[in-house]
């Protein structure tokens, strides 16, 4: 091992802290060619795939940004803490998503990711955003909050 996981997990932060779509093509030096992407919505394997959720990211928000706060290494692990924003520059300015995360990564002996899993709660950060939907799940929680 040539660099520590610390350096990895910096790294691996730093690229999704400035990812822009052109990034999409560097893809292959961060995770391995049948690495796994999983969150929420999504659980694909290889490179292409993963592109591809990117790419419908940067689709689907005009202004996507991640924020990594902080991260933890154990052993070949790391576990980033990040926030997801999307803001509308173009438009009124008004923020249009903003997700709170947890993200658990496994790195391989050269430090390319083969497991991106993240961890966050769709119901809070975008359910609640479907006028009907949303509503329900007010209803939901408020009869079983205590």
């Amino acid at each position: 091992m040539s660099e520590s996981m610390d350096a990895w997990a910096r790294r691996y932060a730093e690229f999704f802290s400035q990812l822009r779509e052109p990034d999409l093509a560097r893809l292959d030096e961060f995770f391995t060619a049948d690495a796994r992407f999983k969150d929420p919505f999504n659980d694909v394997t290889g490179l292409e795939q993963i592109a591809a959720v990117f790419r419908h990211m940067f689709r689907q928000c005009p202004a996507p940004r991640f924020y990594v706060h902080c991260w933890a290494v154990q052993g070949n692990t790391a576990f980033f803490h990040w926030r997801f924003m999307d803001r509308d520059e173009g438009a009124d300015g008004r923020l249009h998503l903003d997700v709170d995360g947890i993200s658990r990564v496994l790195f391989n002996d050269e430090g390319k990711v083969f497991s991106h899993i993240d961890y966050w709660d769709p119901a809070e950060y975008l359910y609640d955003q479907i006028p009907l939907l949303g509503g329900l799940l007010r209803f939901v929680r408020r009869r079983i909050g205590s």
